[in-house]
């Protein structure tokens, strides 16, 4: 027995400790955390020796869940936002003075997957930075930056639940493949 073999046969057995109904759903969770994701939480379930297609669901179930979520609450915390300025706007119209308008902050160096990720948005649009996305930043931060970018909730929705199904099945079918005509598990 190879060492690789030897270290998935023990992670097996370890999750051979936790019930079978309880297996997807803590693939679940972790399909939910950024940069774990779907495509890492599908690929444990699978070296744990979860059914590859339990695993592939329960991950990317998570990852949208939480990517629903995300949007949900940015989206509300955008409208706040934009009301908030269009009040102050109407504000200031109706007889304030340049001098009682709020200072402008000075903005901080954008992190470069952040920038990564807007010349995608540029190049590719939604669907390429929502597919791309996951090579740059987790796709909570995608979507987030989305929605507060004004892009539509549904339209973020629908191509990060194609970009989670894509990289989930990918990376399942992946480490499926590796496990099974590679170390032979």
């Amino acid at each position: 027995m190879n060492p690789i073999e030897q270290l998935v046969r023990g992670f097996q057995d370890l999750v051979a400790y936790v019930p079978e109904l309880v297996q997807p759903f803590v693939i679940l969770l972790a399909g939910a955390i950024p940069f774990v994701e779907g495509e890492v939480a599908s690929m444990v379930g699978v070296v744990g020796g979860v059914n590859p297609i339990i695993a592939g669901i329960a991950a990317a179930a998570g990852n949208f869940i939480s990517v629903l979520l995300i949007v949900m609450l940015t989206s509300r915390a955008r409208t706040a936002v934009v009301d908030r300025q269009n009040a102050r706007v109407a504000a200031t119209v109706g007889g304030g003075s340049a001098e009682t308008a709020a200072a402008v902050a000075p903005e901080k160096p954008e992190s470069k997957g952040r920038v990564k990720f807007k010349r995608w948005l540029v190049r590719f649009g939604v669907p390429g930075a929502s597919i791309l996305g996951p090579l740059a930043i987790p796709t909570q931060f995608t979507s987030a930056i989305l929605v507060a970018g004004g892009t539509p909730r549904g339209w973020v929705l629908l191509w990060q639940g194609v970009a989670i199904v894509l990289w989930t099945t990918v990376g399942t079918v992946s480490v499926w493949a590796a496990l099974t005509f590679l170390v032979g598990v």
